[in-house]
């Protein structure tokens, strides 16, 4: 028989305009109650289904994560009970025999046994932080977008300038762009003008390239381009500097994490905005990387592994390391990681070797806030060394030698 390990626990299954509860009893016998309830997701019922909960003496709560729709239910019940966010996976009950009353038993059921693995939530102020940060990434991918579309215009219009140029918004290019839409019926025949310090095109090449015929209805929408671009970027720095002013009471882990290899500011606050500043709640390093999804799935049945692959966890965590460890393998002044990063190369590829240096870099980020110490590259040099156990003498390896068909002959003593 299983373990009871939550006598008095609640199950909620959540939607987007109402939740249903049911609290779970069991007696010292062993014989378990319910009661269940439905309360709307506004504000004040969500209040009363608190009441209802203490009333009822239940301080743990288990609901499944269903969207964003969790996250004010959550808010509400946070002060006075002990929240676990279940993945839909862990307590998806059997199709067919499914109603919301169920789903709510079910949830409470299988949690009073502890048989649900909660998904990390930070604290308040950690999840105000990362949703910043996730936000400023998904403006820069709207940038990315943009730069994207402006590129098609230019090609439709039979402009080449990413042939001569290596960055199309550079400003060069940027000035000739702006040039161009400001009569685009009008041909370039003289591009002296536009010429930087570091341009290696000559004005013969970028002559060819600009020698397009760009129409009014592509030249509007490339301005349309532009000035949407020209808000994104606005709206990027200031939210930068909401971000740097959130993540001002973070400094010292801040300045922690700076001293790992291939990391600079931003991904130093990225990176705490998703694994917080307490490595507490991961019992070990392990436990964190399989979290962030850079480490090999389990997947085994009758003795033969099916998939070793990494999982699509850490959406946002793993893609951001990835970039720090390609940082990292280019810097010659940390030889320990861009050896390890060779040595791994040879033998299995580049992709399988920068996530492995992805994961080494957020092992040295839990210990590093786990212990509050800088960056230490010597221990990675003192884990190079063999075990004192695999330390044999000369004598010994001669024997191994010989044992393996060597013909060894010692050398002669000099006098």
């Amino acid at each position: 028989m299983l373990r009871i390990v939550y006598p008095t626990c609640c199950g909620m299954d959540v939607h987007k305009s109402f939740v249903i509860a049911c609290i779970a009893s069991t007696n010292p016998q062993g014989v378990t109650t319910y009661k269940s309830k439905r309360f709307s997701t506004f504000t004040g019922d969500l209040r009363r289904l608190a009441v209802w909960l203490a009333e009822n003496d239940c301080r743990d709560v288990c609901m499944e994560s269903t969207g964003k729709y969790w996250i004010p239910i959550y808010n509400i019940l946070e002060p006075t009970c002990k929240n676990v966010l279940a993945h839909p996976k862990y307590v998806k009950a059997i199709h067919g025999k499914k109603t919301d009353k169920k789903d709510a038993k079910w949830i409470a059921d299988i949690f009073k046994h502890d048989l649900v693995s909660g998904s990390f939530i930070p604290p308040a102020d950690i999840r105000q932080l990362r949703d910043l940060v996730r936000y400023h990434w998904k403006l820069t991918n709207f940038t990315t977008g943009e730069k994207n579309r402006a590129q098609n215009c230019l090609t439709v219009s039979n402009i080449k300038l990413d042939d001569v140029f290596s960055d199309v918004f550079g400003k060069a290019s940027s000035a000739i762009i702006e040039h161009i839409l400001q009569d685009p019926s009008k041909k370039i025949k003289d591009v002296s003008a536009f010429r930087t310090k570091g341009m290696k095109a000559s004005n013969e090449e970028v002559l060819a390239a600009v020698d397009g015929e760009m129409c009014a209805e592509q030249a509007e929408k490339l301005r349309i381009i532009r000035s949407h671009m020209d808000g994104l970027e606005l709206c990027k720095l200031n939210l930068e500097s909401l971000i740097l002013f959130t993540a001002e009471k973070y400094l010292p882990q801040i300045n922690l994490v700076l001293t790992v290899p291939g990391i600079q500011s931003f991904s130093a606050i990225g990176i705490l905005s998703e694994i917080g500043v307490d490595m507490s709640v991961f019992p070990t390093s392990k436990h964190l990387c399989s979290w962030a999804g850079l480490t090999p799935q389990n997947n085994e049945s009758a003795g033969k592994k099916k998939t070793t692959r990494i999982s699509r966890a850490g959406a946002y965590i793993k893609p951001l390391l990835v970039q720090c460890a390609l940082c990292a393998i280019r810097a010659k002044q940390n030889p320990e990681i861009r050896n390890r990063y060779l040595s791994l190369k040879k033998r299995r590829g580049h992709k399988k070797a920068i996530i492995a240096i992805a994961r080494m870099l957020l092992t040295a980020i839990y210990n590093i806030l786990k212990k509050n110490e800088p960056y230490n590259p010597d221990l990675y040099h003192q884990s190079d060394k063999p075990p004192v156990h695999r330390e044999v003498s000369a004598d010994e390896a001669i024997f191994i030698l010989q044992r393996q068909g060597y013909l060894v002959s010692k050398p002669a003593s000099t006098p």
